[in-house]
């Protein structure tokens, strides 16, 4: 990875739309403000163009730690550990509007997009200038990925939302609010657009920003967003074309793939990229691990900084998993502490768990017991041997997983068993070759209950699928566990956060779709 990925001055900084927050009361005090007019550019510098592209992912990668939970908490595979009481609620389907996190997460998403649109403008000015029409319209079609991905965000969040196309903060009083459907047949167009003209290559072959969006990224980004509208033969074509590309395979040490030797992994096919650059000290570029990192812990090299704790498998994510004979995922997926062993065990069904559950994990880190929580994610686990030598930081080096090649696979076989048609692979191949990874025996036949739960198994902690698939497939009694009691029509989502209604006329009137 380059240093200049992360270049966020000079020409970056001039973007309209960029706004100044720093910290939690910023993002409440000034909600969608501080906009900082282009002046001056000297388009005929067509070489400088590029500069906007490592702005426009750099800003990708600054996922501010509180949009994760926003977007991911609600489903049965994991709760929050931490003190933040509302996160907590939320897990519960009880919803406050004033809770800062929603906010923040609002204002981090709609932040990226109007610099984005930023970011568009700014290249367009250079191709009137005389720069590569070619290469402006896939810098153009990379940022229509990026918009893409975090809008299906906002619209799993909040349904009916706002798609802004300027990059002037007044664009999102200007703009009527579009519905979930048609924000997904938004999100599919746009990538429509934009497959043609990026490189047909597995991001880690890109020579000009390893990593960084290619055809097959916006082919999974369109497929995510037919799915969530029951196009199922939409999606199927779209995961096709990712199948037959041949670009991708499954990662056989599945352990090591959410970890150092996982980056850019053949399996990847979108990815958050950090680094430290090799050295002990200086330049580091990181998300904030520390909010999935133990609060207790002894590991394996000394001085290795713990975290905050705030993230937490369920049991029943672990004891459905051990129903299934799972090791190898769930091994990677949770984390035990004594405690955590003890709970398991006291069930008389699972009073003898097999010998390598364990609370020091494969590479010797001991997790200890804590008030708070009895597991921890494995996925977002660092463990203290990797991390570069003179670095402590929790986490320091590590990428943030998005969108695997698995999930294309058993995204292909949803929409098929759910209706749709394909030349390639079946969805019985598709299964099993996840499966197969996994350790697992295969299956003869599968229905939407083995893809379901094959996702379950396979995506847990990860970036709220679980939540959303069992919307998706109406069987929201899976989320009625440890006394939740999930309405569809007023809990699917969230309510919008009270300052952004008090600031934007369209809300007021305005309630999300169940």
């Amino acid at each position: 990875m380059k240093n200049i990925k992360y270049i966020k001055s000079g020409l970056v900084m001039i973007i309209a739309g960029l706004f100044s927050i720093t910290s939690c009361s910023d993002l409440l005090n000034r909600p969608l403000e501080n906009e900082i007019i282009a002046e001056e550019t000297d388009y005929s510098q067509t070489e400088n163009m590029i500069l906007l592209m490592y702005g426009a992912y750099a800003e990708l990668y600054d996922l501010q730690w509180e949009t994760f939970p926003t977007i991911s908490v609600r489903g049965d595979d994991v709760t929050p550990a931490g003190d933040q009481f509302p996160l907590t609620e939320t897990d519960l389907f009880r919803y406050d509007r004033n809770f800062w996190m929603y906010n923040s997460s609002w204002l981090n998403l709609y932040t990226d997009i109007l610099y984005w649109n930023g970011a568009m403008e700014e290249i367009r000015k250079y191709q009137e200038a005389g720069a590569s029409s070619a290469t402006a319209e896939q810098y153009i079609a990379e940022i229509k990925v990026m918009k893409s991905f975090e809008l299906l965000q906002l619209a799993k969040l909040w349904g009916t939302i706002l798609i802004p196309e300027s990059s002037q903060p007044s664009a999102l009083f200007n703009v009527d609010l579009s519905s979930f459907d048609e924000v997904m047949t938004y999100i599919s167009t746009q990538m429509d657009q934009a497959i043609p003209l990026l490189p047909n290559v597995h991001p880690n072959q890109r020579s000009d920003i390893r990593g960084g969006m290619t055809r097959s990224t916006a082919l999974a980004i369109k497929a995510q967003a037919n799915l969530e509208m029951k196009n199922w033969q939409g999606v199927a074509d779209a995961t096709s074309q990712i199948i037959s590309s041949n670009q991708f395979a499954l990662e056989a040490d599945y352990y090591e793939l959410f970890k150092i030797p996982g980056k850019l992994n053949r399996e990847n096919v979108f990815e958050f990229q950090y680094s430290d650059f090799g050295t002990a000290t200086g330049t580091v570029k990181d998300y904030n691990f520390a909010f999935f990192g133990p609060s207790s812990w002894t590991p394996a090299v000394a001085g290795a900084s713990q975290g905050w704790g705030f993230w937490s498998p369920t049991s029943k994510y672990i004891k459905f998993m051990l129903d299934r004979n799972e090791r190898t995922r769930l091994e990677t997926t949770v984390i035990f502490t004594p405690d955590g062993i003890a709970e398991i065990e006291s069930d008389p069904n699972y009073a003898n768990l097999p010998s390598w559950i364990s609370n020091v994990t494969p590479d010797g880190d001991r997790f200890n017991n804590h008030p708070r929580y009895k597991f921890m994610s494995g996925k977002h686990y660092l463990p203290s041997n990797q991390l570069t030598p003179g670095r402590f930081t929790y986490g320091t080096n590590k990428n943030m997983t998005v969108i695997r090649y698995s999930e294309i696979l058993l995204m292909h076989a949803e929409a098929l068993v759910s209706g749709a048609n394909s030349s390639g692979l079946s969805a019985l191949e598709a299964v099993n070759l996840v499966r197969s990874r996994a350790g697992l025996n295969t299956v003869s036949t599968v229905n939407i209950d083995t893809v379901l739960d094959e996702k379950f198994a396979e995506f847990g902690m990860e970036w709220g699928i679980r939540f959303y698939d069992l919307i998706r497939h109406n069987k929201t009694n899976e989320l009625n566990f440890g006394g939740r009691n999930f309405q569809p029509a007023i809990h699917r989502f969230l309510p919008y956060p009270l300052e952004q209604i008090d600031i934007l006329p369209q809300l007021s009137n305005e309630t999300p779709q169940g």
